[in-house]
């Protein structure tokens, strides 16, 4: 017994899983157990930058969920790629290192999240950063995480951005430093042209630790609660079930999807979906599973009359042959870098307090992207990726079935007020008036899609509608707050349940304006500390 008792649990070795299993291990004093439904992060596509686009349908390392039918989206099923291996989503997302703005955190705080406005969690972001750039007042160096410029300056994304300044968007060399609006490049979370997951920066350093166990193929179905408190967790192996126990806390690490999920089989929920699941109800938790929100985008595709595009690398077997050389000899070339060089955020509306819209600049354009793979265009293209960053809708994750292995039910709630609508209908706007101002315009042979016989509002909805997906930015469905809207307080604490915390994006209030992996991994930063405080007394 004693070999499966824990000072602390973390179920979910993704971006904020790894975070706390390294932080709780760190002294030495506490015995830590991580347990990873998929396999360790081994998959050499994982760690080159341009790899992502291997790994976006790759059934072993990728949970490639789907949502159920989404009726404002014309009753599809929208894809949802999340990372099932060592460093999960941070093992195969884009690598954009975005915070989001400094007004996101102190909404937050408004919220009644003591401790969770900008000036607080500044240091959890800086303590976790290691910035190519070295250190300022936004910025540290020496943490685990290294962040670092684009390997060079492309052609097409310069030429992008001189087309943004034209339409009044200031350049911005650092979209998380003092102001968020304005275009430029991005910085990624890599070293040396390669992935820096949560798995490379937190959990390598911290394998050799004997007070720290790792397993992988293990997959939490079920938090133990006895007393109110929990006591451990039940887990599925490739052996068969088996038990940890806990004389500290659990901690709940599976991202805005698994974390729900993960409550609900313990008869932490909704009561009545329980009972229809046949779950014993242990507490009536309404919020759990609530709240779910997302970005959402578009894409606008263009043809270009010269071949500089990663859709000219895909198409050809002697391109592939040249870049996987220079890659492996040089570390250079277009696969040390992850093909989203640029981008901006604007507003949809300048009456609005902060950037409420982001355009990604990719160096692609698609046929087809989806839970069939990625299908570049046979020419050269790219893409203007619109972004929705502040969507009214909520949704929420149920479970399909009282299977643990069962993936979720997953329901957003796209497009559901006329704000959201008309935001994303002037981000179309916006990207197609970037594309008319010179230099981008002289590389243009003609817009794809939605394709320039596509001008009114009604016709640009039907698109949105018809070809809109997920952001891959879900978060919010254990919210942090008070009262019953809310799962947990802002020390990440379960509402009702003693020992019991989550950890990740799903703790979120509102999304962020930006990419939410950098915000997962300072909420984890920051608990791991709020954690080893109260141990301490």
């Amino acid at each position: 017994m004693d070999e499966d008792r824990y000072d602390y649990i973390v179920t979910g070795g993704g971006s904020a899983g790894c975070v706390m299993a390294a932080r709780l291990s760190e002294s030495g004093k506490y015995r830590v157990l991580l347990l990873e439904a998929g396999p360790p992060d081994t998959n050499p596509w994982i760690h080159i930058p341009l790899g992502f686009a291997r790994t976006y349908v790759n059934p072993r390392i990728n949970w490639m969920f789907e949502t159920v039918p989404q009726p404002q989206m014309a009753g599809r099923k929208l894809y949802l790629p999340r990372g099932k291996t060592l460093g999960g989503s941070s093992s195969i997302n884009g690598m954009v290192y975005i915070r989001g703005n400094h007004g996101d955190y102190d909404e937050w705080r408004q919220r009644g999240c003591e401790g969770w406005d900008w000036d607080s969690v500044l240091p959890y972001f800086k303590k976790a950063e290691n910035q190519a750039r070295g250190p300022n007042e936004f910025h540290g160096v020496g943490g685990p995480l290294h962040v670092s410029d684009q390997p060079s300056t492309f052609e097409l994304a310069e030429a992008a951005l001189e087309a943004c300044v034209r339409v009044g968007i200031p350049r911005n060399p650092d979209f998380n430093g003092a102001q968020q609006d304005g275009c430029g490049y991005y910085q990624t979370t890599t070293s040396n042209r390669r992935r820096w997951s949560t798995a490379k920066a937190y959990l390598e350093p911290a394998r050799s630790r004997a007070n720290l166990t790792i397993q992988t193929g293990a997959h939490a179905t079920k938090v133990i609660v006895a007393g109110g408190r929990a006591t451990g967790v039940a887990y599925h192996t490739g052996q068969g079930p088996r038990v940890a126990h806990c004389r500290g806390e659990v901690v709940v690490s599976g991202g805005a999807f698994g974390s729900p999920q993960l409550l609900q089989l313990s008869g932490l929920g909704p009561a009545g979906h329980l009972q229809d699941m046949g779950i014993p109800v242990i507490a009536d938790m309404p919020a759990v599973g609530g709240n779910l929100h997302d970005h959402f985008n578009v894409n606008l595709n263009w043809r270009i009359n010269k071949p500089i595009t990663l859709n000219d690398l895909e198409r050809s077997w002697p391109r592939k042959i040249a870049a996987a050389a220079r890659y492996a000899l040089f570390r250079s070339g277009p696969m040390a870098s992850n093909g989203i060089h640029a981008g901006a955020f604007a507003r949809s509306d300048a009456r609005l307090e902060r950037p409420d819209l982001q355009i990604n600049i990719f160096e692609w354009s698609t046929l087809r992207r989806g839970k069939d793979g990625v299908i570049p265009h046979p020419f050269p293209g790219f893409t203007l990726m619109p972004v929705l960053l502040r969507p009214e809708g909520r949704g929420t994750v149920r479970l399909a079935s009282p299977d643990p292995l069962a993936p979720p039910a997953v329901q957003f709630d796209y497009l559901r007020t006329e704000y959201d609508m008309r935001a994303i209908l002037a981000a179309i706007r916006l990207c197609r008036d970037i594309a008319a101002q010179q230099p981008l315009k002289s590389y243009i042979v003609n817009e794809v899609t939605p394709g320039d016989p596509v001008v009114s509002d009604d016709e640009l909805a039907q698109f949105v509608r018809e070809t809109g997906v997920s952001n891959q930015h879900p978060t919010s469905s254990c919210a942090m707050g008070a009262g019953t809207n809310s799962v947990v307080d802002p020390r990440l604490r379960v509402h009702g349940i003693g020992g019991l915390r989550v950890v990740d994006a799903s703790i979120m209030p509102v999304v962020v304006g930006g990419n939410t992996n950098a915000p997962t991994i300072m909420i984890a930063e920051k608990a791991a500390a709020m954690m080893l405080e109260d141990a301490r007394g």
